[in-house]
This record gives C-alpha cells, structure tokens and sequence, in this order.
C-alpha cells in the first residue's frame, strides 16, 4: 500500500466533463497542485451517496480555503456513471474521476474483491496530496466510515 511521502503512481484516470472525455496522466494532474483525493468503492452506493460524497460537496469551499487547489473522487467505476453521479450531487467543484479498470486503485495498493457485488473495487480512503507526494493516508478499516470524511481531512489541513 502507498505510505505517506511517497509519490502517486504512474497511472491514467478518465473525466467526462462539459468538453467531453477527458484521459488524465495521473502525475501531470496533479503537479505543482495541493489535492485532497478520496475514494469509495461505488458510485451511487448508500454510504458514498448519504455521507462521503455530500461531505465534501458541502465543505469544498472551506477545503479550497486552506490552500487545496483540487477535490477529487475517484472510483473503480466507468466516467459516464461518475460523471452522472457528480451531477446527482451536484459535485460541481469535485473532479469525478473513474478508474475504469481499477489500475490506479491497485496501483496504490488499496484494492478490495468485494466478490459478486461488483468485483474489485476500491476501499474507502482519502488523501492529501501535494505535487504529486502523498502527505497524509486515511484508509477506513472494512465496512467503516471515519477518518476519511470532509470533516477529518479539513481537521488536517
């Protein structure tokens, strides 16, 4: 698993946005930028779409208020499903970024075969990030959702 001062890896995530299907290069994305990324193990799933997701909708301004350039949410799903999430929680100031074929998730070691529900998937986490460095790593223990929300990543900031 990644660790705190280590560098992303080398990986492409996808955005739908308004000027179509954007392939980002996962270190040029986030060079020179301070980004808080978190991860969830599906769009559209209760505990993504109730606390995580509208946590950071909501605190956005007071994150970017601390020096963060970018909010991103990434998931082991396709970029038509993250971008139509984005829209259901109006997510206008968070990147939705889909890694379709869970390389970067696996990439950073964090993984999980949620078996029939849907594969592998990502475990719930979030990061901050800057120039490309991980700076701080919070990964929830299985089935748990606290130390990756809004309110803990801006308590770090």
């Amino acid at each position: 698993m990644i660790q705190q001062g280590q560098s992303l890896p080398s990986a492409t995530l996808s955005e739908l946005t308004a000027e179509g299907m954007q392939t980002h290069d996962i270190p040029a994305l986030f060079a020179n930028k301070k980004v808080v990324l978190f991860a969830v193990p599906g769009a559209f799933t209760p505990t993504c779409s109730e606390s995580h997701l509208p946590g950071f909708v909501v605190k956005a301004d007071e994150i970017k208020a601390k020096g963060v350039d970018m909010i991103a949410c990434v998931s082991v799903n396709d970029a038509f499903v993250m971008q139509a999430w984005g829209e259901a929680q109006n997510a206008n100031e968070i990147h939705m970024l889909a890694d379709g074929d869970g390389s970067f998730t696996q990439a950073l070691g964090l993984e999980m075969d949620s078996g029939k529900f849907g594969g592998i998937r990502s475990q719930r986490y979030a990061m901050v990030i800057d120039n490309g460095i991980v700076t701080h790593l919070n990964v929830e223990a299985p089935k748990s959702f606290e130390v990756s929300s809004a309110e803990a990543i801006l308590a770090l900031l």
